[in-house]
């Protein structure tokens, strides 16, 4: 039995949905599962056991044609069983047809309903301690799995020995203290309206600083150095000195192998937040005012798992409508002082990173 599971998004979408390759494989030990990604999300499903092929969706697929139509021809000789699709957009939506699966399972949308044999809406369950972007996703596997014999799976990340072992090098070689504890710092959102503000999130590691010896790593990439230089500037002398903004990976992978030493992250939420989890890092994130935190406030009831959004403090923000939310995300953030939260940090801190150093 081979099943076909689709997930062309960010990185966080892609680590969320390996927990269908792990549903499936339990339930189904002898299947064959093959997951189409993005070329850019690869590093949070490679050495996963669950996954037996990857398949990259190529940025040359949406540049041609003839590219896309010669990879969609190429689906039709793969004899899928069943075909997943968690991104539900045209180019999904196509894959799922070309696939030819017996079983063809989406989300409701008026554009595609003929091309699925199953169709599901969102959940939007108000109790939900695995998080809307968990939840929704394992209603996909209702048609082959009526009840899951493990339904709380967390996505995990798979990292080998080699790679630990080079991580660890990375930090012995800039002279890193592992005695103290390692925070990663989540210093910039995928996008402006997902950034906490630099001023802000540089008084909450001050915060920090004043009350714990920790070493400070930074998330950010080579173009990135402007904002850096920016955010070090509000920085105060003592916390300065605990960021080690020279130990810099290359890759996505490498990175997610550094994470893997860290005894916290603290930041914005995003992508990193989402591969902490997975590597049973505890995590303190910092939701962007329009994005939903029960969507991805994922596995809230592990203690070990924490964030905070401007509406925990102004619920009526939530009144606003998404997109209002996004435009003024800027101006809402100003409002999103670090002293809101400061107790609630302190709290992780000292119980899950210190603790468990």
């Amino acid at each position: 039995m081979r099943f076909l599971i689709i997930q062309q998004k960010m990185v966080g979408d892609v680590l969320a949905s390996t927990i269908l390759c792990e549903h499936l494989k339990i339930h189904f030990p002898d299947c064959e599962i093959h997951y189409v990604i993005n070329e850019s999300t690869v590093a949070v499903a490679e050495e996963n056991p669950f996954i037996d092929k990857i398949i990259l969706f190529k940025n040359e697929y949406r540049k041609s044609k003839l590219a896309f139509f010669k990879f969609l021809k190429s689906l039709k000789k793969q004899n899928y069983y069943a075909t997943i699709d968690v991104y539900c957009k045209l180019e999904s939506n196509l894959i799922s047809y070309f696939s030819n699966a017996e079983l063809k399972i989406s989300y409701k949308k008026w554009y595609s309903k003929f091309i699925y044999t199953h169709l599901f809406s969102y959940s939007n369950n108000p109790n939900t301690t695995l998080g809307h972007a968990i939840e929704n996703r394992l209603v996909l596997l209702s048609p082959l799995i009526p009840e899951l014999e493990q339904p709380d799976l967390a996505p995990k990340i798979y990292l080998s020995k080699a790679e630990k072992d080079q991580a660890k090098q990375l930090l012995a070689d800039h002279q890193i203290n592992t005695s103290k504890p390692i925070v990663m710092v989540g210093l910039l959102g995928s996008q402006p309206s997902k950034t906490y503000p630099l001023a802000y999130l540089a008084k909450t590691l001050d915060f920090i600083s004043e009350q714990y010896q920790v070493t400070f790593l930074l998330n950010y990439l080579p173009h990135q150095s402007e904002s850096l230089a920016e955010f070090l500037g509000h920085c105060s002398p003592k916390t300065r000195n605990n960021i080690k903004e020279e130990v810099f990976c290359p890759s996505l992978r490498s990175f997610i192998a550094l994470l893997d030493q860290c005894d916290g992250y603290v930041g914005n939420e995003g992508g990193s937040t989402n591969m902490a989890k997975a590597l049973g890092i505890p995590n303190f994130s910092i939701f962007s005012p329009w994005i939903s935190k029960s969507a991805w406030l994922t596995f809230n009831h592990v203690q070990k798992n924490q964030a905070v959004h401007l509406a925990d403090f102004a619920p009526e923000i939530l009144e606003m409508p998404k997109k209002e939310r996004k435009a003024d995300a800027e101006a809402l953030y100003q409002q999103f002082k670090p002293k809101m939260f400061l107790k609630q940090l302190d709290r992780f801190v000292q119980n899950e990173v210190i603790t468990d150093q």
